[in-house]
């Protein structure tokens, strides 16, 4: 069976680690042939995951339509405000009725949409594409190391559902189901607000209660803002959502909780992104929350008062005294 991932970001790297080394044949996309060439040359991903090996049935190549023939799924492991584009660059070599996988965990700034709708409306009603996503606490570095983990896989078809369960599967990665595609969705990227906030409190040295009260009262706002939205409630109660907030929110490996703390110690966030090998998804989708939650009138005191400190230059520590509970948001 082949597998083809569009994307050489951490976590496409490290599912396609996962599935060739279930003797799968992976075939991992990159966007420029010396990419390409560098990857299979060095047989790791040096930039993202150093250190870990490709297997050999991993291969890597800079043409969609070589990566994409033969594919029985498709999985789509790009940041998600690259989503649109990297669908437009692909969706003419993806064979009828294969189904695709988004794995991104954010919402597209300007639209509000999820991932799986951004590459519905770019695949266009006349291609007959199921598509469905993950989420949990999955952080690529240990997923690639072979560690032990859990996430949930949904879509609206339950026969979908069970072959990309069957696919994804391993050892040790193991996949439950869902019906909730939008509510692990939205939770995989609203929990990234949340770490943001975390981190900066770590960094400011609040303490473990106020970091507690701050991530419970971030709990509920963004499973507030899920169920407007179309989420199932219980959907935030599992994997998909307290299990990724707890993971995001008090882990090194949390590039959101790691933008945060930096931020907190006076680095500006152009400097932090420029440092930072992979994409920060909670900053985008903060606005996109912001935005989302003005449209459906739902009050997110929490996720305003940190799109203010990065987008309006608010003040941090003024902010994070609101959100340890010093003072009132």
């Amino acid at each position: 069976m082949k597998v083809a991932i569009i994307g050489t970001t951490a976590w496409g790297t490290a599912l396609g680690i996962m599935l060739a080394r279930k003797g799968m044949n992976v075939s991992l996309w990159a966007r420029s042939e010396e990419e390409a060439e560098t990857l299979d040359r060095d047989r790791e991903n040096a930039a993202r995951l150093p250190g870990i090996p490709f297997p050999d049935t991993l291969s890597v190549t800079s043409h969609a339509g070589d990566a994409l023939q033969g594919a029985a799924l498709v999985i789509f492991a790009v940041p998600s405000q690259e989503m649109r584009r990297n669908v437009r660059l692909v969706r003419e070599h993806i064979a009828e009725n294969v189904p695709i996988l988004s794995v991104a965990k954010g919402l597209e700034k300007d639209s509000t949409k999820r991932m799986t709708q951004v590459i519905a409306e770019e695949l266009g009603p006349s291609v007959n594409h199921p598509i469905c996503a993950i989420s949990g606490p999955n952080f690529s570095k240990e997923i690639a190391q072979g560690l032990p983990a859990a996430t949930v896989l949904a879509a609206r078809d339950g026969a979908v559902v069970a072959t990309v369960q069957q696919i994804m599967d391993s050892p040790t990665f193991r996949v439950e189901i869902s019906d909730d595609l939008a509510g692990v969705e939205l939770a995989g990227a609203l929990k990234n607000i949340i770490a943001l906030g975390a981190g900066m409190l770590d960094a400011l040295g609040y303490g473990d209660n106020a970091k507690a009260a701050f991530v419970t009262r971030g709990f509920a706002e963004i499973t507030r803002l899920a169920i407007a939205a179309g989420a199932d409630p219980a959907t935030f109660s599992g994997l998909a959502g307290v299990g990724d907030l707890v993971a995001t929110c008090s882990s090194p490996l949390s590039r959101n909780r790691t933008f945060g703390r930096e931020l907190a110690r006076g680095r500006t966030v152009d400097e932090i992104q420029g440092s930072m090998a992979s994409v920060v998804e909670g900053i985008a989708t903060t606005a996109a929350a912001v935005r989302l939650a003005a449209d459906l009138a739902v009050d997110v005191p929490i996720t305003a008062q940190l799109y203010r400190v990065l987008y309006e230059g608010f003040d941090l520590g003024e902010a994070m005294e609101c959100l340890a509970g010093v003072r009132r948001v």
